[in-house]
């Protein structure tokens, strides 16, 4: 069987958008074996960050998860997993990445949220999963790309996840 490395498909609403973070969570390998990356791309007010926001949900944040727009950084400690959710929107170039210190998140069991990494250029980790979300015929469109094998990974769980095929988009 030949292994897909994408995939697109169409949100609704911002349900659909909180239902894929939610199904991405389900979906996550874990990092066991290392660190894993997701890269949030896409225009202003997309769903990057509501897309985030519910994945953390779903692998067990509680209480408040603030938008990094400003705090640059979030992290969380979820059992034996960090997740940290990372904003580079407001920064101007990999000088200012580098000080963020992203490379020291880069250890076993950490899973890093990075929205606009395009911002940072080589001082951003690679992908292992690119999710970009875009505007649309009145709502909006996403597409997901495995870039590694741990993205390959997470992108066949995904597709198993027949809820996600049901109730959130049509998968093309």
């Amino acid at each position: 069987m030949p292994i897909e490395q994408g995939m697109e498909f169409a949100l609704v609403d911002a349900a659909a958008t909180e239902a894929l973070g939610a199904a991405l969570a389900r979906a996550f390998p874990g990092a066991d074996r290392g660190f894993a990356v997701l890269y949030l791309e896409g225009e202003l007010g997309a769903g990057k960050t509501t897309c985030a926001r519910s994945l953390l949900r779903a692998l067990g944040a509680v209480g408040l998860i603030r938008s990094p727009t400003f705090t640059l950084v979030e992290a969380y400690r979820l059992g034996t997993l960090t997740c940290v959710h990372v904003d580079l929107y407001r920064l101007q170039g990999p000088v200012e990445v580098d000080e963020l210190g992203l490379r020291d998140y880069l250890t076993a069991n950490c899973l890093l949220l990075i929205e606009w990494p395009e911002k940072g250029g080589k001082a951003v980790p690679a992908a292992d999963l690119e999710l970009t979300l875009r505007y649309a015929n009145g709502g909006r469109r996403g597409g997901l790309k495995a870039c590694t094998a741990v993205g390959i990974e997470w992108l066949n769980d995904l597709r198993l996840d027949n809820r996600l095929a049901s109730y959130v988009f049509n998968l093309t």
